[in-house]
This record gives structure tokens, sequence and C-alpha cells, in this order.
């Protein structure tokens, strides 16, 4: 052996025998790449092609699917975790997301003219949040989900009171048709269900509040100032909660709670996506997939069956919130105004406040 390495030394014949093994040529590195770039310009330039309600409903249909991904893993981990301590995971990794835009941002997005709004907003946003992280934990899925959309219902009061809105009796009757689906819902609940329920209503109460601010913060302050502030004050607040009923959480846990703020965050880009490619009007109804999606999941992962009451005030809730953003898309179209439509507000996340 040592004669050999010394005869490979003196003469090179080893190298002929061991050559060192050569560099890739760049041709073949780049031909796996090259083919896929083409492959999704290719999709790219296909799925530009369709119409833009029909991308839109894409979006809405995915953002729909993964937000009740995120709503069955809630349920999953609070199973034996708190749903404070979840909602403490899920604002301070949304801070981590969002922290690093701010700082490319400079110094002038953390600037803000409107402090306390910003506080009453992230107070308000943080107690939506542990509403809803609560009944999707102690709710059938489905249950929880349907309430959430009565959202648009607190909306239209709302409005009125604080924004100075006109609604005439079609969306008042509507309005009432809505919240007789809640009522039908909430009526038949159980001993062990009235608190859930209670708390799913005023979470979603808290949602539509949050909206409004939202929509008189955005007058004067950038979407990133508002996300970023919501991540501080949600983080602040919800941390003192989450130490009362702390517990260790396993690995397991862990990787299930990152996946949540994950998921939650894919989930509400595709929600944006959506309004952006189509009409909302013509997008929106396929945000009730998401009812669909619930009732299979809640019953493929954890035995829940939805109940008859549960399906006739989720069809009332769902025609009245419908015909309500119909109304809204005819109100827009009005030519009395051509040049000003009326802009029209984007459902927010049920469980997960708007950020």
């Amino acid at each position: 052996m040592r004669r050999a390495c010394l005869l490979h030394r003196e003469t090179g014949v080893g190298s002929a025998i061991m050559p060192d093994t050569p560099a890739a040529p760049s041709g073949v590195l780049r031909r796996p790449a090259a083919a896929l770039r083409t492959a999704l310009d290719t999709a790219e330039a296909r799925w530009l092609v369709l119409p833009g309600n029909v991308r839109g409903a894409v979006w809405i249909m995915l953002a729909a699917c993964l937000f009740t991904i995120m709503g069955a893993l809630i349920k999953t981990v609070g199973a034996r975790l708190d749903s404070l301590q979840i909602g403490f995971f899920r604002c301070a990794l949304g801070l981590a997301v969002i922290l690093p835009f701010m700082l490319r941002a400079g110094p002038a997005a953390f600037r803000t003219e409107r402090p306390l709004m910003h506080l009453w907003r992230g107070l308000l946003g943080t107690t939506a949040m542990f509403c809803g992280f609560y009944a999707v934990t102690h709710l059938p899925l489905a249950d929880a989900t349907a309430i959430g959309f009565a959202n648009t219902l607190f909306m239209i009061v709302l409005a009125v009171l604080f924004l100075g809105e006109q609604v005439r009796w079609r969306r008042w009757t509507a309005t009432g048709v809505g919240f007789v689906g809640v009522l039908v819902m909430v009526g038949p609940a159980g001993q062990s269900q009235v608190l859930p329920m209670a708390i799913a209503l005023f979470g979603t109460l808290c949602v539509a509040i949050v909206s409004v601010v939202i929509k008189k913060l955005s007058r004067t302050e950038s979407p990133l100032s508002i996300l970023f502030s919501f991540g501080v004050v949600s983080t602040v607040a919800s941390a003192g909660p989450a130490i009362v009923v702390w517990q260790t959480p396993t690995l397991g846990e862990l990787g299930l709670m990152f996946l949540i703020a994950a998921i939650g965050t894919v989930a509400q880009n595709c929600g944006i996506r959506g309004y952006r490619a189509g009409e909302a009007t013509a997008v929106a109804p396929f945000d009730y997939c998401r009812l669909l999606f619930a009732g299979a999941l809640g019953y493929l992962m954890f035995g829940d069956v939805p109940s008859p009451q549960t399906l006739m005030g989720a069809g009332l809730i769902v025609t009245a919130t419908l015909y309500i953003a119909r109304r809204e898309a005819a109100l827009a179209r009005r030519p009395a105004e051509p040049e000003t439509p009326r802009p029209t507000i984007v459902p927010v996340a049920k469980g997960e406040p708007a950020e």
C-alpha cells in the first residue's frame, strides 16, 4: 500500500486508476432548473388566462380549507393545553413573522398617529381570538364555524351605529333572519354547550367591532403598521393569561402550534389574493365551503355529527349573509356615484381576528 502511494506521488500512475471526482458541468445543473422554471412559467400563464372570478374562487376555497385544518389542529392541541396558551403562541409566532418586514420598512413604519386606537384594536382582536379558539376547542367544528359567519350580521348593526351607514328594510330583514338562525343553533344547546356558544357569539361580535376599528384605522395607518401593532399588543396581553394556565408543551404540541401559525398566515394570504383576483360578491359565497370542510373534518377526526338544528341554523345564516353581500354589490353598482364605488368589507377569518 505504501509502495503504491509512493508510485502515485512520483509517477502519477494512480491518477488513472482513482481520479479525483470532477465537478459537474454547469449545463447539467442548469437543465433541471431551466425545466422547472419553464414549467412554472407555463402554469402561471395558464392560471392567469382564467377569469378573475374563477381564480378568486379557487383562492377562497383554498383559504377555507386551510382555516378548517387550522381549526382542527387547534381542537387537537386544545385537548390538553388551554386555549389561552395556544393563543399566546399564535400571537408570538405571528409577531416573529411580521417583525422582519417592519425592520426592512424602516423607522417610518413604526410611527403612528393613533396609538390608543391601535391599543383598542389589539385588545379587541386578542379577545376575539381567545373566544374563537375556545369555541373551536369546546364545540363541534361545524357549530363553531357556522356561528362565526354571524360576523356579517353584527357588522350591519355596527355600521349603522358607528359608521353612519344607511340600511333599509331589505338588509334589516336579512339581518333578522340571520339572527334567527343563530337562535336556532344556540337554542337546543345542552348544559355543557351554553358557555361555549355564548363565548363564540361574543367573539364574533368582537370580530365585527375589530372590522369597524380597522376600517377607521386604515384611513391613516398602513396595513403593515396595523399588523405589527396587533402582534405587539396581542403578544403582551396574552402572555399573562398564558402563564396562569401554562403547561409545558411536548415537542409534538410545539410542532402543531408552529403549524397552526404557519397555516393561519398562508390562509390569510390566500383569502387576500382571492378578493383581489375576483369580485367580492362572486367569490364570497365560496367561503361557505368552510361549513362542508368543517363538517367532514369534524366527523373524520372527532366523530362530530351536525345536528338538524345546526344544519337549519347554518342554512339561515348563510342565506342571510349571501343576500346582504349581493345587496351590497347592487348598491355599489348604482350609477349615482360611478367614480367612487362603495367599499366592500372583506369577511374576516372565523377564529382569526382581523390583523
